[in-house]
């Protein structure tokens, strides 16, 4: 069969079907509240994103339960809204941190950006609980479709395949910049050395008989949380 020098692969198939740390047009599908294990009733937001619909590429199933449900259009991602969990504590300087009223504020800013803020007015004293609020979001707040700009900082791990994934969260603003915003000019340029965490492994220093293989550092449960 004569060489091709046209049919080598390449487009949309040979895209990762999740997003890495780095600026991205994006969409919301949902967000989520997730236990924080470190923290007794500590909590991370997680915001679900899409990017638009890439040509020739077939994404991670939406419902592995529910074949017809199809497959994702664009690459996906799970998104921290912060890098630390939100819990109820309070600061060195002695300032009370109330986890839900913290939520809400992000949320707060969130919906303005999307442009819900009536919606989000709307709800005041509607629900008795941060998860009620949440449902509630997810079921009734047009957010569908709705493409913001972010920033994504994120640190590397290895996974049980021993590849390399992110866990990604938005950085707090920056001189007049924010993590997502409706224009690019206003979002957070990403930079490796302030956005990345990388991977650290230690140095191997011999290959004789009785070498062991470094892994990567485990990282500790009290690097996880801050309240400042």
């Amino acid at each position: 069969m004569a060489l091709s020098t046209t049919d080598l692969g390449g487009g949309g198939n040979n895209l990762p079907k999740t997003i890495n740390p780095g600026n991205h047009t994006l969409k919301i599908n949902s967000i989520e509240l997730e236990d924080f294990r470190f923290i007794e009733n500590a909590k991370h937001l997680i915001i679900h994103v899409e990017t638009k619909p890439i040509e020739g590429f077939e994404g991670f199933a939406i419902d592995k339960d529910n074949p017809e449900a199809g497959n994702y259009k664009g690459q996906i991602g799970r998104v921290k809204a912060s890098q630390y969990a939100y819990a109820d504590g309070e600061t060195k300087s002695g300032i009370k941190i109330q986890r839900d009223k913290s939520i809400m504020m992000f949320l707060q800013n969130f919906c303005k950006t999307l442009g819900l803020t009536e919606w989000f007015i709307a709800q005041d004293r509607m629900h008795e609980t941060i998860e009620d609020f949440i449902n509630e979001f997810n079921k009734t707040a047009p957010f569908k479709d709705k493409y913001l700009e972010f920033c994504i900082a994120g640190k590397e791990y290895m996974n049980k395949s021993g590849y390399i994934n992110y866990d990604m969260w938005l950085p707090k603003a920056e001189n007049g910049k924010y993590a997502l915003a409706n224009e690019s000019d206003r979002v957070i340029a990403y930079s490796e050395p302030k956005h990345l965490k990388k991977l650290e492994v230690t140095e191997v220093k011999s290959f004789g008989d009785d070498d062991e293989f470094a892994l990567p550092k485990k990282k500790g449960s009290s690097t996880d949380f801050s309240l400042d």
